[in-house]
Parts: C-alpha cells; sequence; structure tokens
C-alpha cells in the first residue's frame, strides 16, 4: 500500500479549526513529556535549597480567579436586580468578573436586533464567529435563522436577539451548569428590559434554562409556555435551534410548523 502524504500545515489548522481548537493556551508549545523526561538536577548545599514555586497560570486566564459559583450567582443577581436600562445591563456585564468564561472568550456577546422588536429569540451560548464579531447569530446557523424569521416577514430590525450564556465557551463545548447558573440572571434581566411580547427558546438548553422544563426540545417545541417576569406574563414557544436543523434538516418542516405559530401569534396582536 502507498503510504497517505503527511498533511500541510494549511490542512493542519483546518482540522484543529474543525474540531474546536481555535486558540493557544500560552505564546509558545510547551513539552510536557520533557519536563517529565527531564534529568534530577544536582544536590545543592542545604543553604541554597529553595522552596518550589508553584507554576504560573496560562497566559490566557486574564485578571483574578473566579469566585465560588454561590458567591457568583449571588452576586450576579444583584448586579443584575439594578440595571435600569439595557445599556446599564451591558456595562454591568462587561465588568462582572464571576464568570470564568470571560477570561477565555474574545469579547461579550450581548444582542442584536432591535431591543423595542415584540418579538425576542434567545440561544445557548455564542460561537467562534459570534466570539470574533461581538454579536450573537453570525455564522451558519446566524444565516438560517436570518432565513427563518425572513419566512415570516422579520429581520433582525424587527427582532432582536440574544443568548443565555454571553461568552463563548472554549472550543465551543457545553456551558457547565454552574456557568449557565451565573449567567442566568443577566439574560431574565435582559428579558425583562426588553419585553417583548413572545419568547422564542431556541434550543433544549435555552429552553430548559429559562421555561424551568426537564422535558427535551422533541417534547416542548410547539407547545406555548408562560414565562414570568415578576410584572407581566410572556407567551414563550420553544423551537429547534437553527445549528440543529442544519445537522439534521429533516426537521426543518417541524421548525416551519413552529414560525408559522408565532406568525400567527404576532398578527392577532396577542400579548
Amino acid at each position: 500500500m502507498i503510504p497517505e502524504p503527511a498533511p500541510t500545515v494549511r490542512e493542519l489548522l483546518a482540522f484543529y479549526l474543525e474540531a474546536g481548537v481555535d486558540c493557544a493556551l500560552a505564546e509558545e508549545p510547551i513539552d510536557r513529556l520533557a519536563e517529565l523526561d527531564a534529568p534530577p538536577a544536582a544536590p545543592r548545599a542545604a543553604a541554597a535549597i529553595e522552596v518550589p514555586r508553584p507554576l504560573a497560570a496560562p497566559a490566557v486566564m486574564r485578571g483574578e480567579a473566579a469566585p465560588a459559583p454561590d458567591v457568583a450567582i449571588a452576586s450576579a443577581r444583584e448586579a443584575a436586580r439594578t440595571a435600569p436600562t439595557l445599556e446599564a445591563l451591558r456595562e454591568l456585564m462587561q465588568g462582572f468578573e464571576g464568570c470564568a468564561l470571560k477570561h477565555t472568550a474574545t469579547r461579550l456577546v450581548f444582542a442584536d436586533g432591535n431591543p423595542q422588536a415584540r418579538i425576542m429569540f434567545v440561544g445557548e451560548a455564542p460561537g467562534r464567529d459570534e466570539d470574533i464579531e461581538g454579536l450573537p447569530f453570525v455564522g451558519r446557523s446566524g444565516k438560517l435563522l436570518d432565513l427563518m424569521i425572513g419566512a415570516i416577514g422579520l429581520n433582525r430590525s424587527t427582532a432582536y436577539i440574544a443568548n443565555v450564556i454571553p461568552w463563548r465557551p472554549p472550543g465551543n463545548r457545553t456551558p457547565t451548569p454552574q456557568e449557565t447558573q451565573i449567567c442566568l440572571p443577566f439574560i431574565q434581566r435582559h428579558i425583562e428590559l426588553v419585553n417583548p411580547d413572545v419568547l422564542v427558546t431556541l434550543g433544549n438548553p435555552s429552553t430548559q434554562t429559562l421555561l424551568g422544563t426537564r422535558e427535551g426540545i422533541m417534547r416542548t417545541r410547539g407547545r406555548w409556555f408562560d414565562y414570568e417576569t415578576g410584572a407581566r406574563t410572556i407567551r414563550a414557544l420553544p423551537t429547534f435551534h437553527p445549528a440543529y436543523l442544519l445537522r439534521s434538516p429533516s426537521y426543518k418542516r417541524l421548525a416551519w410548523q413552529d414560525l408559522r405559530a408565532i406568525a400567527k401569534v404576532l398578527a392577532e396582536g396577542a400579548v
């Protein structure tokens, strides 16, 4: 058999990007195996022995270490409830240090669209493209979302879009339950300030987090829920996340049914 040619640097970089590896933890690579195999140092005189120092944290970790989850959650709740406007909420989130995701993300991904819109879409977390541009849903799934809402006469000037998690998890991994709970007060206050007539949760994580259900998206999609802000009740409808529809296009038919239900409620002016 003829051996396959070695991959080029471009091919290796493409493979790493596809696998979600798109950031380095240090300026120079570290050979951990070489450290283990290094010969022991010659013994020194007692007076010259130094206490070993801890290894420095990776360069990517900026700022101080995040507080304990329960402390961070309480801090997020207290901060979120004090935000009188969306701009104030954005500034609070920019300065919030309680979520470790902030230190591995490029920037805060706050929202996009019209905050005066009657409909608000909420996904789970930003991806690589969103982290680069600082806007939600601008990658492949964002382009599909634009087509979906465009099919019922909406666009980013007549809709509002955000995520439960405002910072990209490294490698696009699933956010931990602690990270979700830390960020939850911010998206809850975000929804209160936008005060839409219709809330659309995109995908299972967003639906379970905001609507307090343990059922999967296959059971919840297409069903209307009540979302309580404390000041009013907002009608909420779960549907598939665009990223899921890209992987499973056969479910676009069900998503279209959900979109038609949303369009009907908006047309009726129901709140």
